[in-house]
C-alpha cells in the first residue's frame, strides 16, 4: 500500500511543480519562488521514498539507506521553503529575510548532523535501517529524533501558526481558504512526527508493533496533498466555480443580440473593439461581461430622447394582454422601449412625448441582480411576441411623414 499512495504523491507532486515553475515564470516574487522549490524539494523526495525505486538506488550504489537520507533532506527543504513563502507573505521583506536566514542555517546545521550520523552508520558490522525498528541503534534515534523536531515538529507548528494567524487578517477568499487547509496539512504532518516518536519510545521499550510504515505512509499522503491544495489554491481557487463561470459565459451570449444593436446604432459606446473577438473575451469574462453590462445601460441613457410614452403605454398594455407579471413583465416592457428607441434612433426621429426621465429599473442584487435583469431584458427583445407587438402597434410614431415628430441628428 505504501507503495501505492507514494506513487499518487510522487505524481501528484511533479504536476503541482510544473504548475507552479509555470507561475513563477510568469510573475517572479520570492514567495513564488519558495514555493517552487517547496514541490520541487516534494516531488524529488517522494519519488525517492517509493520502496522499488530506493531498493534499486541503494543496491546499486551500495550504499544502504542513501534514499531515505535524501528523501528525508527533500523534506526538510519542503519545511524549510513553506516556511519561507509564508514569511514574505505575513512580515516586511527585512524582517521575513532575517528570519528565513535563520531557520536556513538551523536547518542546514541539523541536516549536517543527519548526514555525520547516517555516515557513522556504514561502518557497522550488520547494516541498520534509518527506521523505528532500528530505534534501539543511539546514532538512529538520533538521527530520527533530530528528523522529527527541527524537519516536522518546529516548522510544522510555525507554519499552522503564520497560516491561521495569516488566515484571519486576509481579504482575498481564496487565500484565506488555502491558508487553512495548509494549516490543516501542517497539522498532520504533525500527526506523522507524533506517530514516529510514538513507535520509538515503544521500540526502546522493547516491544514490537507493527503497522508504522502503513500509518505513515497514510499521514505523508494526507498532509501532503492537503498542503499542496492549500498552498496553490489562490492561483487556481478563483477558476474553480465552474456553475458561475458557466452562467456567465450563458449571460455574455445571451447579451450578445441586444449588445450588438445598440452599439452598431451607437458605436462610440464601444470601448474595447477586441471584445468582439470570442476568444479574448471568454479570457476575461468577467472584465468582458462588465463592459456588456456598462454598454447596454449606456445605450439606454443614449436612447433617452427617442423613447415615446406611448411605446411605453402600449408595451404595458400588450404585456397585461399576455398575462406577464412582475420582474418579466417589466423586463419585457424594457426590452419593447429599447426596440423602439433603436428604431426611432435609425429614423433620427426624436419622441415628441419623451418618457419620464427615470432611470431603467434595475434589480437588487448587486452584480448577479444585474446581469440577471438585463439578461431577462435581452431575452424578451430577442424573442418576446410583446415587442414585436409593441413595434407594430407603434409604427406610424416612427414613420418620416408623421406630421408632430421632430427630427434631430441622430448623433447627437
Amino acid at each position: 500500500m505504501d507503495t501505492l499512495l507514494y506513487g499518487i504523491c510522487a505524481g501528484a507532486g511533479w504536476a503541482t511543480f510544473a504548475y507552479t515553475l509555470r507561475l513563477l515564470r510568469r510573475h517572479p516574487t520570492p514567495a513564488r519562488r519558495a514555493l517552487c522549490v517547496s514541490f520541487g524539494a516534494f516531488a524529488v523526495g517522494v519519488t525517492l521514498a517509493i520502496p522499488p525505486l530506493a531498493d534499486s538506488i541503494e543496491t546499486g550504489l551500495g550504499l544502504p539507506n542513501l534514499a531515505k537520507v535524501l528523501a528525508h533532506g527533500c523534506a526538510m527543504t519542503i519545511a524549510a521553503s513553506a516556511e519561507h513563502m509564508l514569511l514574505y507573505l505575513a512580515l516586511p521583506p527585512a524582517q521575513a529575510a532575517a528570519r528565513t536566514r535563520r531557520w536556513v542555517w538551523i536547518t542546514a546545521g541539523a541536516y549536517l548532523v543527519m548526514v555525520a550520523l547516517y555516515a557513522h552508520t556504514l561502518g557497522y558490522d550488520q547494516p541498520v535501517q534509518l527506521t523505528v525498528e532500528y530505534a534501539t541503534d543511539p546514532a538512529v534515534s538520533t538521527y530520527l529524533l533530530i528528523l522529527m523536531v527541527v524537519g516536522f515538529f518546529a516548522y510544522c507548528i510555525d507554519i499552522s501558526r503564520l497560516c491561521w494567524k495569516f488566515a484571519r487578517i486576509c481579504g482575498r477568499p481564496w487565500l484565506r481558504r488555502g491558508l487553512r487547509i495548509t494549516a490543516a496539512g501542517a497539522a498532520v504532518a504533525m500527526l506523522y512526527s507524533t506517530n514516529k516518536i510514538i513507535y520509538l519510545v515503544a521500540f526502546w521499550s522493547g516491544r514490537q508493533p507493527t503497522g508504522e510504515r502503513e500509518i505513515a505512509a497514510v499521514l505523508v499522503t494526507i498532509s501532503a496533498l492537503l498542503m499542496m491544495i492549500g498552498l496553490t489554491m489562490p492561483a487556481w481557487g478563483p477558476l474553480m466555480p465552474l456553475t458561475r463561470r458557466w452562467d456567465d459565459l450563458r449571460a455574455y451570449r445571451r447579451l450578445g443580440p441586444l449588445w450588438h444593436d445598440l452599439t452598431v446604432a451607437l458605436p462610440e459606446l464601444e470601448l474595447d473593439p477586441q471584445l468582439r473577438r470570442p476568444l479574448v473575451a471568454v479570457r476575461d469574462l468577467d472584465y468582458t461581461l462588465t463592459r456588456r453590462l456598462a454598454e447596454i445601460r449606456d445605450g439606454r441613457l443614449a436612447l433617452r430622447p427617442f423613447l415615446d410614452a406611448r411605446a411605453t403605454q402600449a408595451a404595458d398594455a400588450l404585456a397585461e394582454q399576455a398575462g406577464l407579471a412582475d420582474d418579466d413583465r417589466l423586463a419585457t416592457i424594457e426590452a419593447a422601449q429599447l426596440a423602439f428607441g433603436l428604431r426611432a434612433h435609425r429614423a433620427g426621429i426624436a419622441a415628441p412625448q419623451p418618457h419620464p426621465a427615470e432611470g431603467p429599473p434595475r434589480s437588487a442584487g448587486g452584480w448577479a441582480g444585474e446581469i440577471t435583469w438585463l439578461t431577462r431584458v435581452a431575452a424578451a427583445y430577442r424573442q418576446s411576441p410583446v415587442v414585436t407587438a409593441t413595434l407594430d402597434a407603434t409604427q406610424h410614431l416612427t414613420s418620416t411623414d408623421t406630421r408632430s415628430q421632430a427630427v434631430v441628428d441622430p448623433r447627437r
